[in-house]
């Protein structure tokens, strides 16, 4: 399907082939993983495609591993590291009009982000896995979880699990009592969690994002447990939309406009201006985040993390919307829930785990 799709582009471009070096891109159409510094914007190879098969170019550092351990029998070429670039290998590969969606000598510039969704069925199996993964080790660190735990070494105690199952986590964030409150984007620090803390995760593994919160209570605010159930409430109302305009093959400002009134109906009107909602999610954290003004097209099947929040308190999971039922794919079945409607969407969302 994926290769179906750039055939598509291709003819409708006049292209004989599509050079891929950016790691969601090419971990999408070949699924494995390219980078090697997390600081940069490309990979370590390029993957190009001309309507028959994938060939993979790398320097010789590289090309082994990539061969044995990431790629699934894809022609491979090698340079030399200290003898060309990967631009530079590229375009003395390439012969007739071509595009990549990085800078080539001699190509045109592709952006093939909307070929990335919807999932395939691949994408799906893949996902349930990580979803499944991503919860269970995010509870088992909350579970875990003391009032004098510092910030940054219950995200070291994510990150290594994770870790330990071959699960990046670009975005790891704990937030206890006083800094949840204060910040949405609460990057951990040495302050102890105190009353209350929030987790929250973005992992990923074979090139796909998954992302979820959790909420744990040693001694909770009086207003925690309301705001908490506010927010899920607007994230099923959210999920709900989602399903109605991708049935009718609208766009994300449309499922933003059903996140706005679902704010005024928990009476958090100004809410949505504080922190971004989330949107749809696959081979980066967020494909696209939805604004008011956002045209990007709600597909089905697809994965979305929506992550509404309410000074303090916040509710995500990564979930799988379709035509018929929405599947949690960031879910155990262990961590405790509530049932929430809204939309005409009956769904269960996970509750404040107290700890005494």
């Amino acid at each position: 399907m994926k290769r179906t799709r750039l055939d598509a582009y291709r003819m409708r471009h006049d292209l004989d082939s599509i050079w891929l070096a950016r790691p969601e891109n090419f971990a999408w159409l070949t699924g494995g993983d390219s980078v090697v510094d997390r600081a940069g914007e490309l990979g370590v190879a390029a993957a190009g495609y001309d309507g028959h098969e994938v060939t993979v170019i790398t320097d010789n550092i590289e090309a082994p591993r990539l061969a044995e351990e990431e790629l699934s029998g894809e022609r491979v070429l090698t340079y030399d590291w200290y003898g060309s670039s990967l631009a530079d290998a590229v375009a003395s590969h390439v012969d007739g009009p071509a595009a990549a969606d990085f800078r080539v000598p001699g190509l045109r510039h592709v952006d093939i982000s909307a070929l990335r969704y919807p999932l395939t069925e691949g994408d799906i199996d893949r996902y349930r896995d990580l979803g499944r993964e991503t919860a269970e080790v995010l509870e088992e660190v909350c579970r875990g979880l003391e009032p004098t735990d510092t910030e940054r070494e219950v995200a070291a105690d994510l990150r290594g699990k994770l870790a330990n199952r071959g699960i990046d986590s670009p975005v790891a964030l704990v937030g206890g009592a006083k800094r949840a409150r204060e910040y949405r984007h609460y990057t951990p620090t040495t302050r102890k969690l105190g009353k209350y803390a929030l987790v929250s995760v973005t992992a990923r593994r074979d090139g796909l994002n998954a992302s979820c919160t959790r909420t744990v209570a040693f001694d909770a605010p009086d207003w925690l447990e309301s705001r908490h159930e506010a927010a899920t409430k607007v994230e099923t109302a959210a999920l709900a939309a989602t399903r109605r305009v991708g049935r009718a093959g609208g766009t994300a400002r449309e499922v933003f406009g059903s996140i706005q009134e679902a704010y005024r109906g928990v009476s958090y009107p100004r809410e949505w201006k504080r922190h971004h909602q989330g949107g749809a999610a696959g081979y980066r954290g967020r494909e696209w985040i939805a604004t008011p003004w956002h045209d990007g097209e709600v597909t089905l099947p697809m994965a979305y993390a929506w992550n509404p929040t309410v000074q303090g308190a916040k509710s995500e999971d990564t979930v799988l919307v379709t035509e018929d039922e929405p599947e949690v794919l960031t879910s155990t079945g262990e961590w405790p829930t509530g049932t929430v409607s809204k939309g005409g969407l009956e769904v269960e969302r996970p509750a404040i785990l107290h700890i005494e």
